[in-house]
């Protein structure tokens, strides 16, 4: 999947912003969904999925291993699948593009099936590590041979009948987690991963709405969650609700814009996903929480968001796992907050698609902001709600939440930022821009 051209973005201080809007569907749970409707035997609907490039690449992934993808002209997409064990051989490489997530789960998919799949990615996925992955997989039986330093390109040779193993996560990873599990579901006998800090339950909750065997229970090391294995998963009629990481975009652009008031509609509220708005809230953010109901087996709400001066915090890094990928923008956040924010206990954010702590301290300090960096986070010196100084060139890394959050960040800022390349975006959320521009008009 070779990348775009760059695209180049300048903004500066501008709103306020109002109106509403609707969220592309959550990353982490389109993902999913075409995953399991693919190893289900018949026919699931799925409405909602997120049409970003990550997403699209779990689509061709599954294609290319037997699933039947298809999208209807009203947006619903339909998967045939071929079955729990049915996976085929894929001809050609499968091209992940930008998408750590697709990687890391479909390496555990192919891990316990007869099969071998070679994974490519673009530029900054392939400097991203995937030891994490290649331990417990390599445990039960497959053969992995990655690039130096575990990256990709990497080959995975499933085997079959792999071997069930009980996985103690030595860090706190959904993605790693969910890859141990989808193994197991083609395993004989039962798999448990052991997770000492609580990670988003995706694919626990959809597991079992496909009809898996799936059991959680707590014990003296933590949630130890366990799969039996050798499934038939059942097809199943899936809406994919808000997600909540591109919320938070919206969120913090309507709390630092003096006169803003937004509504986000059917935002995922999962609890091991709802920490940016825990945060913002501690912070004074003026966020209200209207027709709270369940979707799918989630919880969804509409999320009012009215401006609030915002005062420093010290974010519990209990936090942490339950807003790993809302880092970035809260760090913009603390950047217009009064006082001192210490945000830490983000060691993850260092591998993710750039080294988001490295990356936001470079950027924020350009646009003006005092930072000081950690090995597992930053402290942000805010401005107390003025706009930031700005006349600043950012470098994204390739990253979308990087590009996003400085876009967030410029319409804060006295003298215009500069973002080197805003392309990235389109693997998350491809109408990003043309919303924030019918929010700062209406």
């Amino acid at each position: 999947m070779s990348h775009p051209e760059p695209r180049p973005l300048t903004l500066s201080a501008r709103g306020p912003l109002r109106g509403t809007v609707t969220v592309p569907g959550d990353k982490s749970i389109s993902h999913r969904s075409l995953m399991f409707s693919a190893l289900a035997v018949g026919e699931s609907r799925i409405e909602g999925l997120l049409e970003g490039e990550d997403v699209l690449a779990t689509a061709a992934a599954m294609r290319a291993m037997g699933a039947d993808v298809t999208r209807d002209e009203d947006g619903v997409w339909r998967v045939h699948g071929v079955g729990v064990g049915g996976l085929l051989q894929p001809q050609a490489a499968l091209d992940m593009g930008n998408s750590g997530t697709s990687t890391r789960l479909l390496m555990g998919l192919v891990a316990s099936h007869p099969i071998t799949a070679t994974f490519t990615g673009d530029g900054s996925l392939s400097g991203r590590p995937m030891g994490r992955v290649i331990e417990p997989l390599s445990r039960m039986g497959a053969d992995i041979t990655a690039s130096p330093g575990g990256r990709l390109p990497l080959m995975v040779r499933g085997l079959n009948p792999a071997v069930p193993i009980e996985y103690t996560l030595p860090v706190a990873s959904a993605q790693v987690k969910s890859a141990v599990l989808l193994a197991g579901l083609n395993t004989p006998g039962i798999t448990r991963v052991i997770e000492p800090v609580p990670t988003r339950d995706h694919s626990e909750r959809m597991l079992r709405g496909f009809g898996a065997d799936l059991r959680i229970e707590d014990g003296a090391d933590g949630k130890i969650i366990s799969i039996t294995g050798e499934a038939e998963l059942k097809p199943q009629h899936i809406v994919v609700p808000g997600d909540p990481s591109s919320a938070g975009f919206w969120m913090v652009a309507a709390s630092i814009v003096p006169g803003s008031e937004i509504l986000i509609r059917n935002v995922c509220m999962n609890p091991t996903r709802a920490g940016l708005i825990t945060a913002l809230k501690l912070m004074g953010a003026d966020i209200s929480e209207i027709d709270a109901r369940e979707m799918g087996g989630e919880a969804v709400a509409d999320l009012r968001v009215r401006h609030a001066p915002l005062s420093a915090i010290e974010v519990p890094p209990a936090l942490a796992p339950s807003m790993i990928d809302e880092y970035p923008i809260l760090f913009v956040a603390a950047a217009f907050a009064q006082g001192r924010t210490v945000a830490r206990g983000a060691h993850e954010l260092r591998v993710k698609e750039s080294d988001r702590i490295a990356t936001m301290r470079i950027a924020l300090e350009a646009a003006g902001v005092s930072t000081i960096e950690h090995e597992d986070g930053l402290t942000i010196e805010g401005s107390g709600g003025e706009l930031l100084p700005g006349a600043a060139h950012i470098a994204s890394k390739l990253d979308h939440r990087i590009a996003m959050s400085m876009a967030i960040a410029g319409l804060g800022a006295r003298r215009a930022i500069t973002i080197d390349d805003v392309s990235p975006v389109a693997t998350s959320y491809p109408g990003f821009f043309g919303v924030m521009e019918s929010l700062l008009v209406a």
